[in-house]
């Protein structure tokens, strides 16, 4: 097995660690950490399964950075988060680390950090890059902001999906609710909630409960819903379990493991949506038309219709879920 970027780095010599705490931002449940000393290492996360995958590991875990002698960012999709993750490593640590792949945009940051800093020390290696420098406050003005309302007219913040507009696929889904919806509801990987409105404007809907796995959409879905019918969830929606069954579920499933498409996400939500469901409940979908979902939507549900959709999403109907 080859090493990691960071094993490299390491254990070659090239990059010595200081004594003291090593926090970790937002590393994917298999990322490498055996070159550091366990008792040092801190996971930060706010992605829930990647979080509770490393409390379950026996790791101590919080989603916000503390104070500590080396950080590690570990480069997301996002630029303006991965901007924002620099500027807190250099504000709460000593010597910053960042490491990712080219295909989350690593090159471009060492770019840019390199614009700011000079020449700095670095690996390429496995499709990826691994560089280091003392904190600076250079990267003071890519911290990020607080959650701000949009042209759409709700809150978001950088790293969320959709920050920036209404997906589409939603926007779809919502137009296509009945005028009347079962008493307790529940959207699987809520998001920053654009969703809850649609559902509780409409007719008979007594509960909603929010299940979303990114803290930070999480937090936006707060300031954008303040209906006392709503929960939040800070959860894995694929994992959750209620106090009761749900009388409809609405979704709009994720299908993106990191940059690359990946339909096993959808057909987790699909059955974890008939998992949570009463026998009688139902659930409202949207998906992008290239998905293969059917088969999959069959083997859990007794009914299933597609009510509408365009060009680019498909919309379904199911109910009577199968156990």
């Amino acid at each position: 097995m080859s090493q990691s970027r960071l094993s490299t780095a390491v254990d070659d010599g090239l990059l010595t660690l200081p004594e003291g705490n090593i926090a970790i931002l937002r590393p994917p449940a298999t990322y490498d950490v055996s070159p550091l000393p366990r008792d040092a290492v801190r996971i930060v996360h706010g992605f829930y399964p990647d979080y509770a995958a490393w409390q379950n590991a026996g790791y101590d875990v919080a989603t916000e950075l503390p104070d500590a002698k080396v950080a590690i960012v570990v480069v997301p999709r996002s630029k303006a988060l991965a901007r924002a993750m620099v500027a807190a490593a250099c504000a709460k640590a000593e010597l910053v680390i960042v490491d990712g792949q080219k295909t989350d945009g690593v090159d471009s940051l060492f770019k840019d950090c390199r614009k700011r800093l000079g020449d700095l020390p670095s690996i390429p290696k496995g499709h990826g890059r691994i560089f280091w420098f003392a904190a600076s406050d250079a990267f003071a003005d890519w911290a990020a902001p607080p959650p701000a309302k949009g042209p759409h007219g709700f809150s978001t913040a950088a790293g969320v999906f959709s920050d920036g507009a209404v997906d589409a696929g939603s926007a779809l889904l919502a137009d296509a609710l009945p005028a009347k919806l079962p008493a307790k509801m529940a959207d699987l990987g809520a998001g920053w909630g654009y969703l809850a409105g649609p559902v509780l404007s409409r007719d008979g809907v007594k509960s909603l409960d929010l299940i979303e796995a990114e803290k930070l959409s999480l937090d936006c879905a707060r300031l954008n819903v303040t209906d006392p019918r709503v929960l939040f969830h800070w959860a894995d929606a694929t994992a959750f379990t209620p106090d009761a069954s749900y009388d409809g579920i609405v979704m709009n499933p994720p299908f993106h493991a990191g940059r690359a498409s990946d339909p096993s996400l959808g057909h987790t939500f699909i059955r974890a949506a008939a998992r949570l469901l009463a026998p009688h409940g139902k659930l409202w979908m949207v998906a992008n038309r290239h998905l293969p979902y059917e088969t999959v939507m069959t083997e859990c549900f007794r009914n299933v219709d597609m009510i509408g959709g365009n060009g680019a999403f498909k919309i379904f109907h199911a109910n009577r879920p199968i156990r």
